[in-house]
């Protein structure tokens, strides 16, 4: 099984039933402004992420605008996470629904 790429409206319904969301941006802009009750993903606190993770938790993955989540997300399919969804978008998208 492999990623899905998800919309605004979907990655909100996950998030809303209780799937965890990520953060692969820099730390800067996660600090700016990021989705409520995601976590920032860096190289140094990837494993710790993966080891403390429930894998059967839906996933929600997210960058700038939805390029480098695709990565991403295939990645943490491939450490064995039921399911991980790319948000189409990204953060720049996340921003535009959520004004509405």
């Amino acid at each position: 099984m492999s990623y899905k790429r998800i919309d605004c409206k979907e990655a909100f319904e996950i998030i809303q039933q209780g799937g965890a969301v990520v953060d692969v941006r820099d730390e800067a802009s996660f600090k700016a402004g990021h989705i409520e009750g995601a976590t920032h993903i860096d190289n140094t606190s990837l494993a710790a992420f993966i080891d403390d993770a429930d894998l059967a938790v839906p996933l929600v993955v997210y960058c700038y605008h939805g390029n480098m989540s695709q990565g991403a997300a295939a990645y943490f399919m491939e450490q064995g996470f039921e399911q991980a969804s790319s948000l189409d978008g990204g953060y720049d998208a996340w921003m535009e629904f959520s004004k509405v």
